[in-house]
């Protein structure tokens, strides 16, 4: 376990999960941002309709200075690709990442919105149809099943850790990218480049740009970092629409986890991911002070 118990760990350093920082911050609540960076921010070019810039400001301005705005007042902010939430005892939550684990009293959820994680043919078509985003989840229905797993990264690899006691036999494919380091009986690596997830009416195999084929009853994308609905899905989370449902007070269904921003329903705008930040702030200090 980690050596310091955080008052907050806030996933996410878009607007909304930093906003959240200063607020938590500033209440005197030890506070640890971790993000991945991939903020739909940083990619928009030129924000206008965002109050208090009169000549407008790129996204990725925008999204770092905020990040340097919380390291200012004191706020820890870590790049690192998130694995896994879970719940731990005395009402607090663990936070594993590629590299470390984190102990936290309350959780803001700041992950922004679910991202294509693979742009194939079939990979959108076939979700919920033998595409899953979420080993833990749907894993049980591939019991001594075939199945494939996209990614090359460590997110990629906790997802194959998740699958070897139940599936039959598991193919880690990278598409193009540099294998991973993982060993295991009913673990192969194929570092071809992906065509497209195949079937009728549902996943019945993966075809690479060289026509070649493998047979697969199940895929999971673990392409890039661990998506925002399969964080919220392990860690238990009521989702509607791939959304995080929160009440009035931005809390979720788990009592010390609290969602702001694009993640929740909503105006998916720069203005409410802020409202929603401080809003998640003030009720996780007020939360704290309860306990």
């Amino acid at each position: 376990m980690g050596e310091i118990m955080y008052d907050v760990i806030i996933v996410g350093a878009g607007p909304a999960g930093i906003s959240a920082s200063l607020y938590t911050k500033r209440a005197g609540k030890n506070t640890l941002v971790l993000y991945s960076g991939n903020s739909s921010l940083e990619k928009t070019d030129k924000i206008e309709n965002y109050y208090g810039f009169e000549n407008g400001i790129s996204g990725e301005e925008l999204y770092n200075n905020g990040i340097k705005q919380a390291e200012n007042i004191g706020v820890e902010v870590k790049k690192e690709e998130i694995l896994k939430i879970e719940s731990a005892e005395n009402n607090t939550f663990v936070v594993q990442t590629a590299n470390n684990k984190y102990e936290a009293k309350s959780i803001i959820m700041a992950v922004g919105q679910k991202r294509k994680e693979l742009d194939v043919k079939g990979a959108s078509e076939f979700e919920g149809k033998g595409v899953s985003y979420c080993a833990i989840c749907d894993g049980f229905f591939y019991r001594n099943k075939d199945v494939v797993v996209i990614g090359s990264g460590d997110y990629a690899v906790s997802e194959t850790n998740d699958l070897i006691n139940l599936a039959n036999k598991i193919t880690i494919l990278t598409n193009g990218e540099k294998a991973p380091e993982i060993r295991a009986d009913n673990v192969d690596i194929i570092t071809k480049n992906i065509k497209e997830i195949s079937g009728d009416n549902k996943v019945e195999g993966i075809v690479f740009d060289d026509n070649s084929e493998l047979r697969a009853d199940g895929v999971f994308i673990a392409q890039g970092g661990n998506g925002p609905t399969a964080l919220a899905k392990k860690l238990g989370l009521l989702l509607e629409n791939n959304k995080i449902v929160v009440n009035e007070d931005m809390q979720t269904n788990i009592k010390g986890i609290f969602a702001c921003g694009d993640c929740t329903d909503g105006l998916l705008q720069v203005c409410k991911a802020v409202y929603d930040g401080a809003k998640a702030g003030l009720e996780a200090v007020n939360y704290l002070r309860k306990d």
